[in-house]
């Protein structure tokens, strides 16, 4: 090593020490762990133990050593990288110790370039924790974190049995069976009776359009015309296993429905602090269910444990509501305000600036089930005659589609937030109300700016009759 490099360093070290003598240690006793796949490195304050590092390994025995430790030294608070998901199970039992856990993301934490190890690392996390200077990812409590995975599992189950959904449609085609022409839904009631039949061994198209059900728009001749096709084993038997892997993945998605309709019951219910809001919505909903939709009433149980109807905000439906509560929980004094909530969902623009002048104003990327949840749902206000609707293609039609689809996410979060934290409920204003509102602003402008010119604006009549 150079004298060049190891001056600077040196003089970097004294540098933090004189830094580090000015501010005001927060957390006297506090731990850094750098989590690992096969091990993690703990640093604890240097006058509490003689080997202030130590390395545990993952086995549960050694989280069970790394937390006796901490708790023997009287340590009250940790903080640990989100790495992957090795932090999950150090996480879980040291917060079952009593001890405060922090989560913090790796990009907010880096070191000094190359200085780079494990042992630097967690004390590196040490130092900044004790000075206050990191603030924990959110993490909702228990009751809804087991809520999260639930869903989160269905959801994974969800996108396994459509991939076998687009096998069955891949071995129909190879035999010219087109029936995706005819049908909206292969999996619906007219689509999977005639896919069994094949396979119980039907290949008279005629026997097999009467399998059509009454709802079907296509009649039986055009039907029976798409399902001539030319069979082949091979094929069929592709076709068959499709067919039972999309049979298995459902049966795991509905036990996955019980299991949240169980979870949602544990729930405390809003109506028993406040018996003035009815348990159940007053009025059915007018929104469609989806297919994809839990197999139980997730409306009237969202309505239960947080005292208002989040589907009543368009284009929010029953399974969007579900995900947005899974994700951020009902507690939302995690946030102060509604413009931290949508900052924390990458909602807003960012604010950028260097030497008084803004850069960009580009929207943070973060990776988020909620804020996927709420871009969604704004970009099923495309038809939509509500007022949001009207205010999303207004948006689309000045910032395009991408940055409307923000926009309109943004004033979706604010609703859910405004609704959840004050119990406040959602009346839609309706498309007409927006775009009159719209019109008196611009004529407003318009009037300001030709007062400003030494202009007046004169209605022109138009001629009746």
């Amino acid at each position: 090593m150079s004298r060049r490099s190891k001056s600077n360093r040196s003089h970097s070290d004294r540098v933090k020490k004189r830094i580090a003598g000015h501010l005001e240690k927060i957390n006297l006793f506090a731990a850094g762990i750098d989590i690992g796949s096969e091990s993690h490195f703990v640093a604890v304050p240097e006058e509490l133990d003689e080997q202030p590092v130590r390395s545990f390994g993952c086995f549960t025995a050694d989280l069970e050593a790394m937390a006796d430790w901490l708790v023997k030294l009287g340590i009250t608070t940790v903080v640990m990288e989100s790495t992957g998901i090795y932090w999950i199970p150090a996480f879980e039992i040291l917060e079952s110790r009593g001890l405060d856990v922090k989560l913090v993301n790796a990009r907010h934490v880096k070191n000094v370039a190359g200085r780079k190890s494990d042992v630097l690392d967690c004390q590196w996390l040490l130092q900044l924790h004790t000075y206050g200077l990191l603030n924990g990812a959110f993490r909702p409590d228990e009751q809804v974190c087991s809520l999260r995975s639930y869903r989160r599992q269905r959801d994974t189950l969800v996108g396994y049995r459509a991939s076998h959904i687009q096998h069955m449609q891949k071995a129909l085609r190879q035999m010219n069976l087109l029936l995706d022409n005819v049908v909206t839904d292969i999996t619906g009631k007219t689509g999977m009776t005639i896919i069994r039949a094949i396979l119980n061994g039907q290949r008279n198209p005629v026997e097999l359009a009467r399998y059509r059900d009454k709802h079907c728009k296509k009649s039986e001749e055009e039907i029976a015309k798409s399902l001539k096709g030319h069979y082949r084993d091979e094929h069929v038997f592709a076709l068959r296993q499709a067919v039972e892997l999309y049979d298995t993945y459902d049966e795991k998605i509905r036990a996955c429905d019980k299991a949240l309709e169980q979870k949602l019951n544990t729930f405390d219910s809003k109506d028993d602090k406040d018996s003035q809001k009815p348990s159940t919505p007053d009025k059915p909903s007018k929104k469609r269910k989806s297919r994809c939709a839990p197999d139980f009433d997730v409306r009237s149980e969202l309505n239960r444990v947080s005292g208002v109807d989040l589907t009543d905000i368009d284009g929010i439906d029953e399974n969007t509501a579900l995900k947005i509560v899974s994700e951020i929980g009902l507690d939302m004094s995690r946030w102060p305000s509604a413009k931290h909530f949508a900052s924390w969902l990458g909602l807003c623009p960012g604010t950028k600036i260097s030497g008084g002048k803004v850069l960009n104003r580009k929207t943070k990327r973060l990776p988020g089930a909620a804020a996927t949840a709420f871009r969604l749902a704004a970009y099923s206000l495309t038809r939509s005659k509500s007022a949001l609707g009207a205010y999303y293609r207004r948006m689309r039609s000045k910032l395009g589609a991408p940055k409307a689809i923000t926009a309109t996410a943004h004033k979706l979060a604010r609703l859910v937030y405004s609704m959840l934290k004050h119990g406040s409920q959602y009346v839609d204003e309706g498309q007409e109300y927006f775009e009159q509102r719209y019109r008196e602003r611009v004529l407003k402008t318009l009037k300001q700016k030709a007062k400003d010119m030494g202009f007046t604006l004169t209605p022109v009549e138009t001629a009746v009759g």
